[in-house]
């Protein structure tokens, strides 16, 4: 049954989304209808613009000229990016490398190392057909153009599409300088852009003048020369200043293929080019061709550089590198600098003889091929080094680079420490018997034992168990520490064998090491350069050997070391490095296996140490640092001590001769009689006699003749 009171109510819809649908649809009509008028109305204002025909073609030529020429703009802007960077820092490329000249200890040049460069000589002090050479083969419109040569460019792809073998690049002077300061020798579209923006730059920043000085100063011109200064020392042996026309024109034909066209690599093309180059002189109006016949007649001939071989070419290789960290610390901006070193080129002659006769000598019967020295002075000034038997042959350099195990000569740092830290005495005694560190145990050299010996008996004989015996009671961990502070650089395992030498050290740090007990227990580190300055003469560093140092041992310790390494020469293994005359101390060294040899030592003067052995590690032929490496070294201190002061050694008990200078009466002068000069030998007079005839000749063929009737020559039957 229905309820009476239930009343239905009707349920309202609701009309608002409708409404909104109707209006997005509206809205959309009357804005296609809007955008139709108006489409309408542009393409009737357009119509007036319309052409057709020929005038079409033109309009949508230009059109298309304008979308594509935007679109390159934007590309070329894109890949220009890194040279604007290159500009933005203001910093020229570095050079390949620095350009050093070394001296000796006497400031007398010795060698060369890096680039050869030089920017010391104004444009306007260069010779004047070496720039119109240079302009006539490489930009003739150098003064005219904005930096691009465009007619430049289009004649050299015009002679280059005809087949012609162009005297000419494509490129400016501008644009090549801007690829030198800026950019990578890389060919490609990218850096094409981006030297045609530097060159503009360069325009904007530069003169032309100034433009065409960094030109010369910084081409590359062969054989490690960058620059036309050091270019013309390098091929003439001359300033710049000083050469002629045919050398101008050999060197301006180096700019475009400097290793192909350089003399010492093939004089031939070297000729051929240069003879190119009075050509383009002659057609761009520099020169007639009778100024050039001379120079086509007589071409340049470059000097001989085999003298270069004669340096101290080892030493130049280390001290080279010393230089360049000195150079990168300084931040200095120039690339070119004079280097004056420590080395005496007389001793270097000296070290070089003994090594090389000692080994040429004595090599094959103890099968040995190898030695290297380095001698300083007390000092720490290393006044002489040999890496090698032959630098032309091999440049690695075995006194620095190689390391090897010292054997005996190790134990200088083993007795130092126990004298330092146990308070012991070279006539301490101590017992030489079998010692064991775990399941080694070490034998001495002839497998012996000597029972109750003194300290410094034990090191004069290299006795083997006794340094072993003093390792335990100090710790080898103190060992190793001091022989870095004395000198050792490179790093090596501290184990047991450590006080028998087993240690990787370089000839230099031993050097360094013996210095220390040579200069009364001071740090003296081995150093090969005094001073280094710029070519304008600004000094960048210098050595100061008389500084305050580090005190590495006690003048205690010192004292008795120098008593004990003087016993290894007098009563010891190092008999065969003794001079007559000279407190000579030192120890020897021999590694296991016989790989290799050493001795050590210094007198009151110079420091040295020697090393012999063989490059692949190949044991000798029982060879021991007493025999062959003491005969060396004992070889160069005769002759560094001929005609010096001797000067006595720290803690020695040795009396140097004194200097006799006589004090001579004028009175009792006696006036020496005149002797004949000595009798000419038989080869000798034969020699004089052909030569006197040969220059009879050459004075008859070159004198006139009225003047040869009138001037008699004289031959030798007359006793010329």
């Amino acid at each position: 049954m229905q309820d009476p009171f239930y009343t239905k109510e009707k349920r309202v819809k609701k009309s608002g989304m409708l409404a909104a649908d109707a209006w997005l649809d509206s809205s959309l009509y009357e804005s296609g209808q809007s955008f139709a008028r108006g489409w309408t109305r542009l393409q009737d204002i357009m119509g007036i613009f319309r052409v057709r025909g020929i005038l079409r073609l033109f309009v949508e030529l230009v059109s298309d000229g304008f979308t594509f020429g935007a679109i390159g703009a934007v590309l070329m802007t894109a890949l220009a990016l890194p040279a604007f960077d290159a500009t933005a820092t203001g910093e020229f490329n570095k050079a390949e490398d620095y350009s050093v000249v070394f001296q000796d200890r006497y400031g007398n040049e010795i060698g060369r190392r890096g680039i050869r460069s030089d920017d010391s000589v104004a444009l306007k002090d260069m010779p004047d057909y070496l720039i119109k050479a240079t302009l006539a083969t490489e930009d003739r419109r150098f003064y005219e153009h904005f930096g691009i040569d465009v007619v430049g460019t289009l004649r050299a792809i015009a002679s280059n599409a005809s087949g012609e073998n162009g005297t000419q690049g494509g490129s400016s002077i501008t644009q090549q300088l801007a690829k030198n300061l800026f950019l990578t020798p890389e060919r490609n579209l990218e850096r094409k852009i981006n030297e045609a923006f530097l060159a503009v730059w360069l325009e904007w920043h530069y003169s032309k003048d100034e433009i065409l000085k960094l030109y010369f100063d910084r081409a590359y011109m062969g054989g490690g020369n960058h620059g036309v200064v050091a270019a013309a020392d390098f091929y003439f042996g001359k300033k710049v200043q000083d050469i002629n026309l045919a050398e101008a024109a050999m060197l301006s034909g180096l700019f475009k293929a400097p290793t192909k066209y350089a003399p010492h690599v093939d004089l031939a093309a070297a000729r051929g080019r240069a003879n190119l180059v009075l050509t383009n002189m002659v057609a761009a109006g520099f020169l007639t061709e009778g100024q050039v016949t001379a120079a086509r007649r007589h071409p340049a001939s470059p000097v001989d550089r085999t003298a270069d071989a004669n340096s101290p070419n080892y030493f130049l290789d280390w001290a080279f590198e010393e230089a360049k960290t000195i150079i990168e610390a300084s931040r200095h901006s120039s690339n070119n600098f004079v280097v004056r070193t420590t080395i005496d080129t007389t001793l270097q002659k000296y070290a070089e003889d003994a090594v090389t006769s000692t080994v040429r000598d004595s090599g094959e019967q103890f099968d040995v091929e190898q030695a290297a020295m380095v001698v300083t002075d007390t000092k720490g000034a290393v006044r002489a080094m040999v890496g090698g038997m032959d630098y032309g042959k091999s440049q690695f350099n075995r006194a620095i680079v190689s390391t090897r195990q010292p054997g005996s000569a190790y134990k200088i740092f083993v007795y130092s420490e126990a004298f330092e830290q146990l308070g012991l005495t070279p006539s301490d005694m101590i017992t030489d018997r079998p010692v064991c560190i775990g399941d080694w145990c070490p034998q001495n050299y002839g497998r012996s034992y000597k029972g109750s010996v003194t300290l410094a008996s034990a090191f004069a004989q290299s006795l083997n168990t006794v340094p072993v015996t003093l390792s335990i009671k100090t710790g080898r961990d103190p060992i190793a520490a001091l022989s870095h502070r004395m000198g050792l650089r490179a790093d090596y395992p501290v184990t047991r064998s450590l006080a028998l030498g087993v240690a990787s050290v370089s000839v230099l740090d031993m050097t360094s090491s013996y210095a220390v007990l040579a200069d009364e227990g001071y740090k003296t580190t081995a150093y090969g350069i005094n001073r280094i300055s710029s070519l304008t003469g600004e000094l960048i560093f210098e050595a100061h050997p008389e500084a305050p140092r580090e005190r590495i041992l006690s003048e205690t310790t010192v004292r008795n070391m120098n008593q004990m390494l003087r016993g290894v020469v007098t009563g010891g293994t190092g008999g065969k490095a003794r001079i007559e005359g000279v407190p000579v101390v030192g120890k020897s060294g021999t590694t296991s296996s016989y790989r290799d040899a050493w001795f050590c030592g210094f007198t009151g003067n110079y420091v040295a140490a020697v090393w012999f052995g063989n490059d692949d590690y190949h044991p000798t032929r029982t060879l021991t640092g007493g025999n062959l490496p003491a005969v060396a070294w004992q070889k160069f201190m005769a002759y560094a001590h001929s005609n010096i002061e001797i000067k006595p050694v720290f803690g020695v008990d040795f009396v140097p001769e004194p200097v006799v200078i006589a004090n001579a009466d004028p009175a009792q002068v006696i006036e020496v009689a005149p002797e004949r000069p000595p009798t000419l030998t038989p080869a000798a007079a034969r020699k004089l006699v052909d030569l006197a005839d040969l220059l009879a000749t050459t004075l008859r063929a070159t004198q006139p003749v009225a003047d040869q009737a009138s001037t008699p020559i004289p031959t030798t039957s007359q006793g010329l």
